[in-house]
Formats: C-alpha cells, structure tokens, sequence
C-alpha cells in the first residue's frame, strides 16, 4: 500500500485581482503558509502556466516548476476543464461555452473545437515536460440536454453520440499515452461522462483506452443520490486523481435533484467546505489506501457559504488528518510462528 499524497491544492478557485492571487509565486507562498504541499494548476490562466511554451520549451516547464519547488511544493497535476468542455459542444451551449475560448474562435465551433484538441495536446507535452504522471480534464457533452428526455429521445442517438466523443477523445488520447500521462475525466454533471455507466459507455468508445482515467470528486455523487464509495470498488483501477470536496443533499418537499433553478445557497444539493458537508472522507481515504492509490489529495474549494480564504485553511488542515499514514506490517505479526511448510501441512494434515 502507498500513503496518499497531501495536502494539496486546485488553485483555480483562488486566483484573483488582489494579492496573494494575482501572482503564481505570491500566491504559491500563501499555499504553503496554510500547510499545502502541492499546486494543481488551471492551464487556461496565464499567471500560471503559459501552456504551449511548457508544451514546447523544456527550459521553461523547468523554469515553472523549479518556481513552484522554491516556494515549498510540488506540481501535481495539469488541469484543462474549461478546455476539454469545448472539445465537444451541443449547439444549445454554444454561446455560453464561447466565453472559455479566446476570441479568434469564437462564434466559429468547428475552430473552437480544433482550439481545444490543440490544448489538450500541449498538456499532454507539458505534463511530460514537467515529470507529471496524470492530468485532469473534463469530457465535454453532445448529449447532456437528453439526459432527462422529453420527448423521448430518438433511437440510436446515445450510440451516435458516445461513437462521435470517442471519434474525438481517441487522437487526444494516442497523445497522452505517447507521452506516459494518464488523461482523468472529472465524472461531473453537464457533461456526458457524469456517472459510471456513461463512463463505461466512454470507454468502450475509445476502445477502453488505457489512459482513459479517472479524477474522482464525490461531491458531484452526493448530489445524484449515487453511492460514491462502491464507485471506488468499481473503479479504483482507473482513479487516478482525487478532488476533496464536501456536498449536501437535503430535499424538501419542494425541491430534489434538479434544484428548482434556484441559486447554489437554496438548492437542496449544495457544495460544502470540507467538513460542513454530507461525505464520508473517511470511509474514501480508506478504501482508496486499501486500493494503493498513488496519487494525491487535492482541495477542490466550492462552497456557497464560507468565505474562500477559510475553507483552504481549515482544508489543508482536514486533508492532512484523514491522509492514512499505511501500516508497513499486519497488526498481528507478532504472534507470527513464521513461515513452514512442513509445519502448514502438519496443520492441514496433509501428507500423513
């Protein structure tokens, strides 16, 4: 078994205009001033990453990570979200997604998309460049407007869709596996990836593609009533990033899964600080230790009600607690009488 590795942090939550977060060094020093021992980084934000020059330039994906490094940390992972999400679009989102992409491709989907296989490509590079063994994306949706159907969907059109997503995931993965990275799919509501049974659909897509991983967040199975720790039983195998993030889920009479298109504070599913919450981290941090997890723990902060700067404090703090420091022997070794064969079969009776 191998200890997980934390506490961490995705910084994409806590960029911002003011210092410490407006600076990749400043803001590097505030996550080791909480206790943090690694970064995630969100590659869409220039005062991270410049990510076709890490994809492109050894020197300065070193220079990058010997920065991180003199502050305390470590790179975790790459983080393409907003990215992936453009790498497949239903026309019924095109507007709101045009804001992830830059403006030379927007209103153009066909180039949209043809900017997003491109990133996803550089992180594949960059990653490599930067000795990092995992990435995390998301998968983006042609279907996720279907997903409670009225009218009925057409037949064939789950097959269709899944067959067009891995049409385009396939090269982006070649990509990754070339460079020794495990691409991670966040298992998320909104794209077509967002439970077990569309990941296994995926995946038969891709030809069940070994890079085709997992970044596990049980937040987002709180919120669909879906039992997030047999999904490690299941899955282990393919996790290979961990989100630690807490949610709720308290309907009413009024309201249930959907949310009511109410805001985040008055929806009956809410995330959490990590601790306010409905998760059993316990229960996760174990079953992951018992299935050799090798990857880190890594905050995800999205809470409707604490203030930012208190849940990465008092995050960095949880994760470390519930980090499982693995036992190298069996509690019972010291009533070993050591190893036998005569003595085994003298036990069994076997050979009399």
């Amino acid at each position: 078994m191998t200890t997980i590795k934390g506490p961490a942090v995705f910084l994409a939550q806590f960029l911002g205009t003011e210092p410490p977060f407006n600076d990749m060094r400043s803001i590097c020093k505030w996550a080791v001033s909480l206790g943090f021992k690694g970064v995630q980084i969100p590659t869409w934000d220039s005062r991270c990453i410049d990510l076709q020059k890490a994809a492109e330039s050894k020197t300065y994906a070193d220079e990058l990570k010997g920065l991180v490094n003199e502050c305390g940390l470590e790179i975790t992972e790459l983080s393409t979200h907003l990215q992936g999400q453009l790498v497949a679009v239903n026309p019924a989102y095109d507007v709101l997604f045009d804001g992830f992409a830059p403006e030379s491709v927007r209103n153009n989907p066909t180039a949209r998309t043809a900017w997003a296989v491109q990133q996803l490509k550089y992180a594949a590079k960059a990653s490599l460049n930067l000795g990092l063994n995992a990435h995390a994306s998301f998968s983006g949706s042609l279907l996720w407007h279907t997903v409670y159907p009225w009218p009925q969907r057409p037949a064939g059109l789950v097959e269709t869709a899944f067959k067009e997503l891995g049409k385009r995931w396939l090269p982006i993965l070649n990509v990754f596996d070339e460079c020794g990275v495990d691409l991670c799919y966040e298992v998320h509501p909104g794209e077509d990836l967002h439970d077990g049974i569309s990941y296994e659909m995926f995946l038969k897509s891709v030809n069940n593609h070994a890079r085709a991983c997992l970044l596990y967040d049980p937040s987002h199975f709180v919120l669909q009533c879906l039992d997030y720790l047999s999904y490690i039983d299941h899955y282990h195998q393919r996790i290979k990033m961990f989100h630690v993030k807490d949610a709720e889920f308290r309907p009413t009479g009024k309201q249930g899964v959907y949310g009511g298109y109410q805001s985040w504070i008055d929806r009956a599913g809410r995330f959490r600080s990590l601790g306010d919450g409905q998760v059993d981290f316990g229960g996760i941090f174990s079953k992951l230790a018992a299935y050799d997890y090798k990857g880190w723990a890594v905050l995800e902060w999205e809470c409707c009600l604490k203030h930012p700067e208190v849940g990465a404090a008092e995050g960095a703090v949880f994760i470390k607690k519930h980090i499982i420091k693995v036992t190298e022997r069996a509690f019972d070794d010291f009533a070993g009488s050591g190893a036998d064969e005569e003595l085994n079969k003298r036990l069994l009776g076997i050979d009399r």
